[in-house]
């Protein structure tokens, strides 16, 4: 039995189940999945806060729509709650128990919830995982030990057009630990980076440093921030929004670099 032919199988068996759903790879490709699958009944959760931009949440409702998909979106304002505000280095597990608690409290009759996580997930910090497996969420694409990079294979033979989408993250990343979230700086951060993306730049992160903004691209965004004057655009889009200095990260993006030790 294959991997594929094993998550499939896994999932017929549960039947019935909610499918926390970014509208990210990983998400796109379980509901995808269980779509197809005749017979289960499959709910997908987008929880909306403002560690979840505008732009990606129009995107989780337009690939929800795609599959046809029965899409519940649940409200949170994660920025009240304090160990999540405080933003310590265990904030993920904070976030994701809110998260978790709040499918379950708002799907009646749904006992069973499945989240997104895949076997490179298990490499990295990520104390969110710790949060899931306490609550009892399942995570099916560890079980059958699928990696992000089979993943995007499945999604491209599957036709779904997320499988070479950039890795998403939560605005609250962008935050370095120990420095209080607000929704003010999560805005900032997601304006930013949504003038990065108009002008063409893929894969990038806007971090927050008080009134610093460090920016993180990748090669092309490299060669790119020098052309077509998009390095003076972006200090003064940056400075508008509220930035006061705008850093360029050497190193470029990479996916976890908040997470050093």
């Amino acid at each position: 039995m294959n991997k594929l032919e094993f998550l499939e199988k896994r999932l017929k068996a549960l039947n019935s189940f909610a499918i926390g759903f970014s509208g990210g790879v990983d998400s796109m490709f379980l509901a995808a999945l269980a779509g197809k699958i005749s017979g289960i009944k499959a709910v997908a959760v987008t929880i909306v806060s403002a560690f979840m931009s505008k732009t990606d949440m129009d995107h989780a409702q337009t690939m929800a729509g795609q599959l046809g998909l029965d899409h519940r979106m649940i409200y949170a304002d994660l920025c009240d709650i304090p160990d999540i505000r405080k933003n310590s280095k265990d904030r993920c597990y904070f976030c994701k128990k809110k998260m978790f608690s709040l499918i379950k409290e708002n799907l009646h009759g749904v006992d069973t919830v499945l989240h997104g996580a895949n076997t490179d997930d298990l490499k990295e910090f990520r104390p969110g995982l710790n949060a899931a497996h306490e609550m009892g969420i399942i995570a099916p694409l560890v079980d059958a030990g699928l990696s992000k990079a089979e993943i995007r294979m499945c999604s491209k033979d599957m036709g779904l057009e997320t499988w070479d989408m950039p890795s998403q993250s939560c605005l609250a990343t962008r935050i370095p630990y120990g420095m209080t979230i607000t929704c003010e700086k999560l805005a900032r951060v997601e304006e930013s980076e949504a003038f990065l993306s108009a002008l063409g730049f893929r894969n990038l992160r806007v971090r927050c440093y008080g009134d610093m903004a460090r920016l993180e691209l990748d090669a092309d965004g490299f060669e790119r921030i020098w052309k077509n004057q998009n390095r003076e655009k972006i200090l003064a889009a940056l400075k508008q929004i509220g930035f006061l200095h705008i850093a360029l990260d050497l190193e470029g993006y990479v996916s976890g670099k908040m997470n050093r030790h």
